[in-house]
């Protein structure tokens, strides 16, 4: 406004003087709203880092809608309750000190009842060596005979036969790589593999399948009663093939064979 004087503003003085303040106030509250802004800005909405967010870091939002299940175990899946063991492999008694009520010694006093906690445990996983000494004979004529080594003792020191079972059933039963299955064997069991090996488990495991057990399961499949057989055709690496189904309600053989086999 102008200077104050004796006279009145003007009505043009006040209307320019209103002019100017609605000017201000507009510039003031668009100060305002763009503070406001950058406050709610974060590093989810913005280029801003996570590390800028501070307190004021938002909660994570699960992407998971609904499925509309309760709590508690899913409908029809079957559940496990742990039972009593009638002959536990360790018993720990444990016997109180002192009286809980006045501190006396209890050394000699009278047992009356005895309550039980049992605990289902695996024992600690160390890895047992055995070592078969192969002696040889010298007979009366001259030769010398040496004993045969049982069928996993097939190197100077190789891995037997229970950890390779583990071996494939880590990598084909619940599916870890070949890498994370010789990882498990170390980290559970303190022996180190190399992924080289796991894959030759699996492929010793798959010839005695294919030696020992299909034929046994082929054959059981032919004498059933009631069997069921199917093919069909499917190209494989650009050439046609037949996937073939030979299958009882318990047994079940899947082949590939080629479009010319009819074995």
């Amino acid at each position: 406004m102008p200077a104050e004087s004796s006279s009145p503003p003007s009505y043009d003085e006040l209307v320019a003087h209103n002019a100017e303040l609605t000017a201000r106030l507009e510039q003031a509250l668009a100060l305002v709203a763009d503070l406001e802004a950058r406050l709610k800005l974060s590093s989810s909405n913005s280029s801003k880092p996570p590390s800028s967010d501070g307190l004021a870091k938002p909660a994570a939002k699960s992407l998971r809608g609904r499925s509309g299940r309760g709590p508690g175990r899913p409908k029809g899946q079957d559940g496990v309750t742990l039972q009593r063991v009638a002959d536990p492999d360790v018993v720990i008694r444990h016997r109180p000190v002192v009286c809980a009520g006045c501190g006396d010694s209890l050394a000699a006093a009278v047992e009356i009842e005895t309550t039980w906690r049992q605990v289902i445990d695996l024992p600690e996983p160390k890895p047992r060596v055995t070592e078969h000494q192969l002696v040889t004979l010298a007979c009366v004529c001259g030769h010398h005979s040496t004993a045969t080594a049982p069928p996993e003792a097939s190197a100077p020191v190789a891995y037997g036969p229970r950890l390779a079972g583990i071996g494939v059933y880590l990598l084909h039963g619940q599916f870890l790589s070949v890498s994370r299955t010789a990882a498990a064997i170390k980290d559970l069991f303190g022996v180190p593999v190399a992924a080289g090996t796991v894959a030759g488990w699996v492929k010793r495991t798959a010839l005695g399948v294919i030696d020992k057990v299909l034929p046994v399961i082929a054959g059981r499949i032919a004498a059933a009663p009631v069997a069921h057989f199917d093919e069909t055709g499917m190209r494989t690496a650009g050439r046609l093939g037949l996937p073939r189904v030979f299958r009882t309600l318990s047994l079940r053989v899947d082949h590939a064979a080629s479009v010319l086999s009819r074995k």
